[in-house]
């Protein structure tokens, strides 16, 4: 395997080094991997004019002609599948057959993008004579997009391709504790030919950075994956200053488990999906409201999975779930556990960290957990499941209902009935029945409530990127 790479930012089609620079961990054994730059002003003023030209070319290159490129890319990231999957393992400690995953799955919305860019269809409104009114869609300019953490590599592509294959430049302020994913992108566009300055790669201080680039009057459109706290306070900026906002913030997934299925099979697909990316996903099933016929046989069997399942380094082959990501989820998931216990929680399987070097945290199950337990309202962002009883469908969609969060939800039911009443009364963005996926790249993504708003992917995901101009034209005066 390749080493971690050398970190550095990539502006203006050249790549760059800063005098400035912050530790990047391996979360498995806590050693220093590698140091990621951080960008000055200087840094983002030139990213900014770099963007500013890269704009004034990409918006005038034909859509075929920007997805030829977005492609070569797609496939120059597949061929380097290994290298990047051993980078991402290292920093965010994610079994490598997961990253490889991830990589995939980076590289497809890259590829639906490329190809959805080219569909970016206006209209002709029918008018009297004389008079043409005509619809368009074009990119929005400038984008400034901040990616998260806890995937690497696919969080930061899903914004990136979608600004490309609409026209826009774009300057990524991507994660710093796992920064790999985001310069393996930058390398790959580099080396497919894209035009200097339409894609720019920073890092730095979050806070800095934003309230830098979002009032900036060439910056036209803030996406955004994170907190709600900080998509929020994201916003406010993006008010001050009139600029549109594409948030896809936290959620606390909701999983009803009707009594028409086989609690066994439903229980063993919840675990496996709740270990995956040791639970840092923000789509993650979290709250299980089981019907009371097959609850205990949904959560006995899930505990008996979550013990089995296997943690270690993510480049251990044996390897099903790695370490969290940093010490601030070991935190977070001790104070939850600690507070639901204290409330008269049960504690199924797990509940303790592994060892004392790593951030290893064990699949943790509490049952009968209390409405007024922190975890019931706190998104947990870590590999912990609460499992909680209810009589009645109706108790089931009110308690998955009861949180600001709509980011995804989930329902197992073999009735068709239940399946439609669950469809239209879940206050989610995304529902999934009998499936535990949340999302792909051909269909589009994004929350309600609190869990942000627009969407990325799909026919609707470069919608955001783009301005609706309507032109009035008529033939003669």
């Amino acid at each position: 395997m390749t080493a971690y790479p050398d970190l550095q930012l990539y502006i203006g089609g050249a790549w760059r080094k800063t005098s400035s620079s912050l530790p990047v961990l391996n979360p498995a054994d806590e050693s220093v991997i590698g140091s990621v730059p951080v960008a000055g002003r200087a840094d983002l003023d030139d990213a900014l004019a770099a963007a500013k030209e890269g704009f004034r070319v990409w918006s005038r290159t034909s859509p075929r002609a920007r997805g030829e490129i977005m492609l070569k890319a797609a496939a120059l990231m597949r061929a380097r599948i290994d290298e990047i999957a051993h980078a991402i393992t290292l920093e965010h400690g994610k079994p490598f057959l997961q990253a490889q995953l991830e990589v995939i799955r980076g590289c497809e919305f890259f590829e639906w993008d490329a190809a959805e860019g080219q569909r970016t269809y206006g209209r002709v409104i029918p008018s009297e004579p004389g008079i043409k009114y005509v619809v368009m869609h074009q990119p929005i300019g400038m984008v400034a997009a901040f990616s998260p953490w806890n995937f690497p590599m696919s969080q930061p592509a899903r914004k990136i391709a979608g600004a490309l294959a609409a026209g826009c430049s774009i300057i990524l302020k991507a994660a710093e504790e796992t920064p790999a994913g985001a310069l393996h992108i930058a390398r790959a566009l580099h080396d497919a030919g894209l035009p200097p300055g339409v894609f720019n790669l920073v890092f730095g201080v979050p806070a800095e950075i934003s309230s830098y680039l979002i009032p900036q009057e060439q910056t036209r459109l803030i996406a955004f994956t994170g907190s709600t706290a900080v998509g929020k306070h994201l916003t406010r900026i993006a008010a001050d200053h009139m600029k549109p906002v594409l948030m896809e913030l936290g959620g606390h997934a909701p999983v009803i488990v009707c009594d028409d299925v086989d609690p066994v099979a439903a229980a063993t697909a919840s675990a496996i999906r709740k270990s995956r990316n040791a639970g840092q996903v923000c789509t993650s099933p979290t709250r299980f409201f089981v019907q009371e016929p097959i609850y205990e046989a949904f959560a006995r069997t899930f505990a008996e999975k979550a013990r089995s399942v296997v943690i270690g380094n993510g480049l251990d082959a044996a390897t099903q779930m790695g370490p969290v990501a940093n010490h601030r989820r070991i935190e977070a998931m001790e104070a939850l556990v600690a507070d639901a216990r204290a409330k008269g929680a049960r504690v199924l399987a797990g509940g303790e960290r592994i060892g004392n070097r790593g951030y290893f945290f064990p699949v943790t199950v509490l049952a009968d957990v209390p409405d007024d337990a922190r975890v019931m309202r706190e998104e947990p962002f870590g590999p912990l499941a609460v499992i909680n009883p209810v009589s009645t469908l109706d108790d089931a969609i009110a308690k998955a209902n009861g949180l600001p969060f709509g980011l995804a939800a989930y329902a197992f039911t073999h009735s068709a009935s239940r399946a439609d009443r669950l469809a239209d009364e879940i206050e989610a963005g995304n529902v999934s029945i009998n499936t535990l996926e949340a999302s792909v790249a051909e269909v589009p993504f994004g929350g309600v409530k609190d869990s942000g708003y627009g969407r990325e992917g799909g026919a609707e995901g470069l919608s955001h990127y783009t301005i609706v101009k309507n032109v009035s034209h008529r033939m003669a005066i």
